[in-house]
């Protein structure tokens, strides 16, 4: 079986570093997951994006929501757990860039399933989200 697909979601204008880092470690860790770089590499009409990202997110099995201490009022951010959810795609989130528990969510992302990067966390997260599956 192949190792599942990811779509990473973040504040692009806050936290497109720690993305960049998270993704660099990913590929060198023991996690077995793949993470899909489905950002928009350009700007686009809203309803372009919205269908494309939709199109991107439901091709993933999961979404995993970098948490910044701005992410909050990301509102790409917010989009993308929506089209998640609605799509029943499982998502938790990762606090990166000195974020932490006391750091405002964005609406969507339950507080229970963000936790620390911690790649042995992460790896747990994922074992969790895939046995709840896509689409259930």
């Amino acid at each position: 079986m192949a190792d599942p697909r990811a779509f990473i979601s973040f504040d692009y204008d806050n936290n497109s570093g720690d993305k960049l880092y998270f993704a660099g470690q990913a590929k060198n860790s023991r996690t077995p997951f793949n993470i899909a770089d489905w950002s928009s590499k350009y700007h686009l009409p809203q309803k372009e994006w919205e269908d494309l990202i939709k199109a991107k997110i439901n091709k993933c099995d999961f979404l995993i929501v970098l948490v910044g201490k701005q992410t909050s009022t990301a509102t790409g951010v917010v989009k993308e757990i929506e089209f998640a959810s609605v799509q029943n795609i499982p998502i938790f989130g990762v606090y990166v860039g000195g974020a932490n528990s006391s750091t405002s969510l964005p609406t969507g992302l339950a507080r229970n399933r963000t936790i620390e990067w911690n790649w042995e966390k992460i790896a747990d997260a994922i074992k969790q989200v895939m046995k709840e599956g896509k689409n259930k």
